[in-house]
């Protein structure tokens, strides 16, 4: 087992807050996948759920080392949670083929909340 990458990123949660509020942007809809909104808390937790999975998708591009940048998309990556509650990453499209070629096999995923702003720590792992 080798790390292959490490990201992190801290969100705010009130700056997630004004995305879902705006009328017009439709945010979680162009943000996350459906199954990700399946697993959304109810409101009013489902601000904080939110910050932590854009938080979790920014970590996600830093460990791969490309950012937002060409065909790695946010709906590339989904961030989920596991039946004990546990979040883990499942990658699709390009995002997926770009892990593969970095020879990453597994992703650890931590998110913390504490202040109004959301924390994810992401590590790729390789063989």
């Amino acid at each position: 087992m080798r790390i292959i990458g490490h990201g992190i990123d801290v969100t705010s949660v009130a700056g997630i807050q004004q995305e879902l509020d705006s009328p017009t942007k439709h945010w979680a809809e162009r943000f996350c996948s459906p199954a990700e909104r399946a697993q959304a808390d109810a409101p009013p937790r489902h601000v904080r759920y939110y910050a932590g999975r854009f938080a979790g998708k920014e970590a996600v591009v830093k460990a791969l080392g490309t950012g937002f940048a060409g065909d790695i998309t946010w709906r590339g990556i989904e961030i989920l949670r596991a039946e004990s509650g546990a979040p883990y990453v499942r990658l699709s499209d390009e995002v997926l083929t770009l892990a593969e070629r970095l020879g990453i096999t597994s992703w650890l995923i931590s998110i913390s909340y504490a202040d109004g702003l959301a924390v994810a720590s992401v590590i790729a792992i390789g063989e």
